[in-house]
């Protein structure tokens, strides 16, 4: 057996090997007498089958084992010339060439490496930046928000105009070109003028009517309203102003802190401009970190990195892009694809840029996650879908298996740990 290994980067590796007959055929008269040992062939003795007879028996299965136990030694045998441990490679060793001949089998194994990746001050990276703050101002109006939002809605006594803000009570049928149509009625009808509930045009019409007034309304319906014989066309709504309600006003005081804070004896209006400010100014830091400053710095270590890639890894990512593409492509392109392999290797290569980048910034959170002793396990993504699927109004146990059916959890286990790392590095140069 000749075997030749080339490491081609610092992740790439390519062993090349001659294989002659006679390794395999001493690789069958093996495998063969392990079979003799254990095998029940009728007319012989358990452990006394001749080598012979196993052979002839078992002859392509044979071949089969011993071209995989000289595969196994090639791999093993070309890892030691090279100086690489079993522990240091990724995925599956890819076969790209095994020609097979009569005195001989030609092979090329290639293989994947973790990258090293030198770190060096990673934490110089992110810039310093200064904590949102949130003005009394904001508060304030934070808690009127609230507050109106829980505040009672009640009949006005009254008869003034509607105005933005005011729960109109109506009765009102729609037709088109004179005529009604289904599902164009209702009686008691609440509408809250200003929610754009209803077709654009509808609720600007009724500002300024009063109770017991009557209203033609006209509006066109949107072109890709759901209701095809409704789509794109003029209607008229015959609208009664039945009642009109508005919510009372609430006062911001000390009763009002103890409703929103019921675990808290001594809630005072102070105590919850307190809390609020404190959701807010999470708020703020939330968005600032999901929209700029996480996304800024994975691209700066991701430029300012450089190291080898495993070819693979960019190629399983390349693969997943133009799986995604493929949905959305007609069955004609799908077809030229598969009959014009440029036109394939064309389309794949305009994904090969962000699926470098991708991978990269894969490799780099994995280095930073392992120097930082962070890590996400199971339970806790488990965890973070219950919860979401809770504030979704969706069945937490029910969601977590869908995903996991999918094979998202890997993917949302990776999300968290990115998150962690990055929170990490920023959270030190906050101010």
């Amino acid at each position: 057996m000749e075997i030749k290994s080339n490491q081609t980067n610092g992740a790439n590796a390519v062993i090349e090997a001659v294989i002659y007959k006679k390794v395999i055929d001493s690789y069958i008269d093996k495998i063969a007498k392990e079979y003799a040992k254990s095998a029940n062939v009728q007319g012989f003795r358990k452990g006394k089958v001749p080598v012979a007879v196993i052979k002839q028996q078992h002859g392509d299965k044979l071949v089969q084992d011993a071209e995989a136990e000289a595969l196994r030694e090639v791999l093993s045998k070309g890892l030691e010339q090279m100086g690489i441990s079993n522990e240091s490679l990724i995925g599956e060793p890819n076969i790209s060439k095994f020609d097979k001949s009569d005195d001989k089998i030609e092979v090329a194994v290639k293989i994947a490496m973790r990258p090293k990746i030198d770190l060096g001050d990673y934490a110089s990276y992110a810039k310093e930046f200064t904590k949102p703050k949130v003005k009394a101002a904001d508060v304030t109006t934070r808690i009127k928000e609230l507050a109106q939002s829980q505040a009672p809605v009640v009949d006005i006594k009254k008869n003034r105009k509607l105005k933005e803000g005011d729960t109109a009570v109506l009765d009102f049928e729609g037709f088109l070109d004179g005529k009604n149509f289904e599902g164009g009625a209702a009686s008691n009808f609440e509408l809250v003028i200003g929610s754009a509930q209803f077709i654009n045009g509808f609720e600007d019409q009724l500002v300024g009517a009063k109770r017991d007034e009557e209203v033609e309304v006209n509006v066109t319906f949107p072109e890709d309203y759901q209701g095809k014989e409704l789509a794109g066309k003029d209607v008229v709504f015959k609208v009664k102003v039945v009642g009109i309600k508005e919510k009372q006003k609430v006062e911001i005081d000390d009763e009002l802190a103890k409703k929103f804070l019921p675990d808290n004896k001594e809630a005072t209006v102070d105590v919850l401009k307190e809390q609020i400010k404190a959701q807010m100014e999470n708020e703020a830091m939330t968005k600032l970190y999901a929209e700029e400053l996480k996304p800024a710095l994975l691209e700066t270590l991701v430029s300012s990195m450089e190291f080898d890639l495993p070819e693979f890894v960019i190629e399983q990512e390349i693969d997943l892009s133009l799986n995604k593409k493929a949905q959305s492509m007609s069955e004609d392109e799908i077809k030229e694809l598969r009959e014009n392999v440029e036109k394939l290797k064309e389309l794949r290569d305009t994904f090969r840029e962000d699926a470098t980048q991708s991978v990269k910034a894969t490799f780099i959170i994995d280095a930073l996650a392992n120097k930082m002793a962070l890590k996400v396990d199971e339970q806790e993504v488990m965890q973070t879908i219950y919860l979401e699927a809770m504030q979704t109004g969706q069945d937490p146990k029910k969601t977590y298996e869908q995903y996991k059916d999918a094979g998202y959890i890997p993917a949302i286990q990776m999300s968290m740990v990115e998150d962690k790392v990055l929170s990490r590095i920023l959270d030190a140069k906050m101010k």
